[in-house]
């Protein structure tokens, strides 16, 4: 085991010589050793130590993880907080109403005492990274089952953890690297009291709606502020009106320089998933399975949901942040099959694992340790399709599908609390159900589900083989003949969970009896039992598959220790650097870097929700009104493209200029490049950003909230 960590080493003294600037998820604490000497070449000023340091502030100290899945940078020394206007959506969605449609109309809060308690959002900071791959190396051996080998390393880094938990507060875990060949000790600081600023309306914070989304050119303004506030002793609290704005060790200057070709740009962020070493056999699961059970299920659930929502205005609020979710990774995974193909990305895997097959045959040693890896994934592959298949469809159609089912599977504990007759844990399961109903029926409508249940059941009877149906389907091909509209339609009409008055009247008088023949709870319980079930089944081929993965990366550090190796994103922190410029998508093609707001005037559609344009930014745009925020050439800039190699998780972190200031925002890949999270192409990829000139146009002229410009940190 620490043959790996040496040959881990080597591979990365070799990543300064042959790096490409456009490619790579770097992790910051290894920049010094790796980076900053290309970094500096490209026009970087800052040393390694102002971009990561655990004892002195650093850039890193101005970077947070927004939410659960975002990226968030504080841009003033009273915790204001810019991020994405998809990433605070669901957030924005929650605090709107038919009174105050925060999505709609935009939210400014021109004071602290008018900024918005967000319920639910945190916001994490990253305290400091600490290699202890040697440390659990030394407790590892060959010859040990993968189960012995994970067991293993979860007791060594329960006592590095317990150790490093010891005189502070932090949340603390130990995250692996490169399958398993690496891993790093991670400490955190997690803020809970974190309030909405501001947004603009969706017509500018997500222009082009679903239409755009993953284009260019593209002239979305996609941003949204809060602040981070803590207890009077400047630590993390729970929200209270005592709490004060967080000072941060760091927060970022914003530049009003602009943007040229070529310019140095960095992001720093929380990527959040990359395959760039899966294997043909992988890209073909991921192809053929996992994204085609994402692709039709969500694109009928998507129908009915819009179709509602156009019809509706309070439908429309409750379903707009479930929407803006589903349809993301929708169109991703249609663009990810279509670039993969495309690319011809399968062929490269199987040129590499025919040279890798060669490699290891020349030598005995090598082939006693890497012989059977290739042929090993081929099978495990093979032999878990029908139940990836089985479960990816489940996952969608009746777990994420069909929303009254998992809802109403949470009642478990209510059951056997009921079995048992413990009044005290009937209590506390009718408490946190009574909690969990509130925050359900907020945001649902039951015709809607109605429909997507009698879709979505009907998709998965039809496209997966009976032996790995739910037991329900019993019931409802002898009690409803098949027919799984009106079963969904009995499950309209009687479910205690599919209606907000008869769940609460239940829960006042909670019935065994009525819990067991409720068909919602049926379809919830014995969906996740199936679900559970498959998986099962599955255990033993993704054993296999971690086993031979970890070897296969291990091989290929050996195989080639000069290229290029990084770790696959994995929501930490990562550091990415290249440049401002164009692409050609086309023959005959050219897309400039940016984009400016005549663009926008050209898209407006008044009869299409995702290009209207608000009065007041076309007045703005008429009389040219664009303040200290226009180009030296008299434009108003709107977005831009880079080639910092990002994925999701990236949404909403800062691209940096060569000075360290601020001077966009990431939110985007481009359609052309889609498989960019499988395989990085370093013609066609792009990175799309929300130009920081126009994030402050729209705050200051168009909204009018010069109070928080006042608070920033403005550099020319």
């Amino acid at each position: 085991m620490r043959k790996i960590a040496a040959i881990l080493l080597v591979a990365c003294m070799g990543f300064v010589q042959f790096a490409k600037a456009d490619e790579g998820m770097w992790l910051l604490p290894l920049i010094n050793k790796l980076n900053i000497e290309k970094m500096q070449e490209m026009g970087f000023k800052l040393s390694a130590e102002e971009v990561y340091s655990i004892n002195n502030s650093s850039l890193k100290d101005a970077i947070v993880i927004f939410g659960r899945g975002c990226t968030g940078e504080l841009i003033s020394d009273q915790g204001l907080i810019l991020t994405n206007h998809h990433c605070g959506y669901g957030n924005i969605q929650e605090l709107s109403s038919l009174e105050h449609n925060y999505l709609k109309d935009g939210f400014w809060a021109k004071s602290f005492e008018e900024e918005l308690p967000a319920p639910g959002l945190s916001v994490t900071f990253l305290k400091y990274m600490t290699d202890v791959t040697a440390e659990i190396n030394a407790e590892l051996k060959e010859d040990m089952t993968e189960e012995e080998r994970a067991a293993q390393i979860k007791e060594v880094s329960a006592g590095l953890v317990k150790e490093a938990k010891e005189g502070n507060e932090y949340q603390i875990r130990v995250q692996s690297y490169f399958e398993g060949n690496q891993f790093f000790l991670i400490a955190y600081e997690q803020f809970n009291d974190v309030r909405f600023v501001g947004a603009p309306p969706s017509s500018i914070g997500k222009f082009g709606f679903d239409t755009d989304n993953w284009m260019w050119p593209r002239h979305t303004g996609d941003f949204s502020m809060f602040r981070v506030y803590c207890g009077p002793d400047g630590k993390p609290a729970e929200y209270s009106k005592d709490n004060k704005p967080y000072k941060p060790a760091h927060h970022l200057p914003v530049s009003l320089k602009g943007v040229q070709m070529d310019d140095y740009a960095m992001t720093i962020g929380f990527p959040g998933s990359t395959e760039r070493y899966l294997t043909s056999w992988g890209i073909e699961e991921r192809m053929d399975i996992i994204n085609q059970a994402r692709i039709k299920p969500r694109g009928v659930k998507q129908d009915i949901w819009l179709k509602d929502m156009r019809a509706d205005e309070e439908i429309n609020i409750q379903y707009a942040s479930k929407f803006a979710r589903s349809s993301n990774y929708w169109k991703n995974s249609i663009g990810m099959n279509r670039g993969l193909e495309k690319l011809n990305v399968l062929g490269q895997k199987r040129e590499l694992e025919k040279e890798f097959t060669d490699w290891v045959n020349a030598n005995a040693d090598r082939k006693a340790k890497y012989g059977k890896v290739l042929a090993e994934l081929d099978k495990s592959y093979a032999n878990r399709a029908s139940f990836v298949k089985a479960t990816s469809f489940l996952a969608e159609c009746q777990l994420r599908g069909a929303e009254v089912f998992y809802f109403a599977f949470k009642a478990g504990g209510l059951e056997k609390a009921l079995e048992e007759g413990n009044q005290e844990d009937i209590d506390k399961a009718v408490a946190g159900l009574k909690k969990a109903g509130e925050n359900f029926f907020k945001d649902y409508n039951p015709e809607t589900d109605r429909k997507v249940i009698g879709a979505l059941l009907k998709m998965y009877n039809d496209d997966i083989d009976a032996k790995y149906h739910p037991s329900f389907y019993e019931t409802i091909n002898k009690k409803f003949k098949g027919d799984f509209q009106k079963f969904a339609d009995n499950v309209y009409n009687k479910s205690v969970f599919m209606d907000e008055a008869r769940f609460n009247a239940f829960l006042e008088k909670p019935s065994l009896k009525v819990l067991q023949k409720d068909l919602a709870y049926i379809g919830g319980v014995s969906s996740i039992e199936k679900y559970r079930e498959i998986k099962g089944m599955e255990a033993e081929s993704a054993i296999a598959i971690g086993k031979n993965n970890r070897l296969f990366v291990a091989g290929l550090f050996e195989m080639q220790p000069d290229k290029v190796f990084y770790p696959d994103a994995n929501f930490t922190m990562r550091l990415s650097y290249g440049k401002v410029g164009d692409y050609e998508p086309k023959d005959g093609v050219l897309y400039k870097h940016f984009t400016t707001i005549e663009g926008i005037m050209e898209k407006e559609d008044p009869d299409n929700f995702e290009f209207e344009v608000p009065a007041k930014l076309k007045e703005l745009w008429k009389n040219k009104d664009y303040g200290q925020y226009a180009d030296a050439a008299g434009y108003m800039p709107v977005c831009f493209t880079t080639d910092n190699d990002i994925t999701g998780g990236n949404s909403g972190s800062p691209v940096i200029n060569a000075e360290g200031h601020l001077f966009g925002l990431a939110f985007d890949g481009n359609w052309e490049a889609m498989s960019g999270d499988i395989a990085f192409e370093t013609e066609l990829q792009k990175c799309i950003n929300v130009d920081i000139r126009y994030v402050l146009f729209i705050i200051d002229k168009y909204a009018g909230a010069t109070n928080l410009i006042d608070e920033m940190t403005l550099v020319k």
